[in-house]
């Protein structure tokens, strides 16, 4: 995608989950474009930012701040850090997750509620807190979060996670309804199956979900991480500057159709 290079100069942005596969793509192409980030993940420091080096980041458009995001103070920590380190904070990309894989009869309880208090709750509290200190310093920001084209089309055996990003579509919703009179905007990014992390590996090693996935992939081939990474560029800048409450699927038509 074809922005000039200054289109996020000025916005603060803060991102869950940022030191992973598809994360470290989001925090390269944001920073590249002018936005300052405060990245967060588990990471310990030292590797996280090894990471972020290796993958050609300007580590000082960057702050890593490591930190559980299903706890309320842990995420207020982060914003506290975010804004000492670089100002007010414009948008929040709610963006981690974690996957289980079984079928819905097996999920256990403990498995079920990792999964809705990683993808749902830190969301959930890192959009709270994050809006609330953009009530504070009278900022119109943006937050979005990073949901799945299987909020709508079930895939097997991941029920708990595509469970939770159906309803992160209605929670962006919720805010978008509810903030859009304070100038706040809510969106989100539904992606496809990325070539990266998980999938990936399934793609390379197992033939059984490499057929099941190309059958699901009208376009026929995994989604590259700079994809992804265009469409959170797109969101962040002022080119969608009149969405809210909208989730922009960017998947290879996966959504299209059921894969049965």
């Amino acid at each position: 995608m074809t922005f000039s290079k200054d289109a996020l100069a000025g916005q603060h942005i803060v991102i869950s989950g940022g030191a992973g596969a598809i994360g470290l793509g989001l925090v390269k192409k944001l920073t590249d474009h002018g936005a300052v980030m405060t990245v967060n993940d588990l990471l310990p420091e030292d590797a996280a930012l090894a990471r972020f080096a290796a993958a050609e980041v300007n580590l000082s458009q960057m702050h890593y701040v490591r930190a559980d995001l299903t706890q309320k103070s842990e995420v207020e920590r982060l914003i506290d850090s975010a804004v000492a380190r670089f100002g007010g904070v414009h948008t929040a990309l709610c963006h981690a997750a974690v996957v289980k894989t079984g079928r819905l009869l097996d999920v256990t309880v403990e498995d079920w509620d990792r999964v809705m208090a990683v993808n749902l709750r830190a969301a959930m509290l890192l959009a709270q807190i994050s809006i609330q200190q953009m009530l504070d310093r009278h900022i119109k920001g943006h937050v979005i979060f990073t949901t799945s084209w299987v909020a709508e089309t079930p895939w097997p055996d991941i029920g708990p996670y595509h469970t939770s990003k159906a309803g992160m579509n209605q929670l962006m919703r919720g805010f978008a309804r509810e903030l859009a009179a304070s100038g706040i905007r809510a969106n989100a990014i539904a992606p496809g199956i990325v070539g990266a992390g998980m999938a990936k590996k399934q793609w390379d090693n197992e033939p059984d979900y490499r057929a099941r996935a190309q059958k699901a992939i009208p376009l026929g081939y995994l989604q590259e991480v700079d994809s992804v990474a265009d469409a959170f560029l797109f969101l962040c800048s002022p080119a969608a500057a009149y969405m809210t409450g909208s989730v922009l699927t960017v998947d290879g038509g996966c959504s299209l159709y059921p894969m049965d």
